[in-house]
């Protein structure tokens, strides 16, 4: 998968979750299946990143993406059987997506 490809999903992707945490706000019954659509989205263009050529700090923060694409989809399963702690997963996969973002190093041109 290409780079192209696999940001026009990721940002589907993002859509579709926010869409389906803030439907849930709503008890609207399609909002746990958007949240699932996304997380699932979000979590193979992370799962799909070529890991060969990145250095051990990028390895490293590429694992905490991992972890957070699967803390998604856990949140989106705790959704679909409507228990409060789909939050808490959803809140530290943001906190560690915010990390990684903060602390990946910029690209040399």
């Amino acid at each position: 998968m290409n780079q192209r490809t696999r940001t026009i999903i990721f940002n589907i992707a993002a859509l579709l979750s926010l869409a389906g945490a803030a439907l849930y706000l709503t008890h609207l019954a399609v909002a746990p299946y958007l949240f699932a659509v996304g997380s699932a989205g979000i979590a193979i263009c992370y799962l799909t990143f070529p890991v060969k050529d990145l250095d051990f700090r990028r390895r490293r923060l590429h694992q905490f993406n991992v972890m957070a694409g699967l803390l998604m989809i856990f949140a989106s399963g705790l959704m679909f059987s409507d228990r409060k702690e789909w939050i808490l997963c959803l809140t530290i996969s943001a906190l560690l997506q915010v990390y990684t973002a903060f602390v990946t190093p910029k690209e040399n041109k």
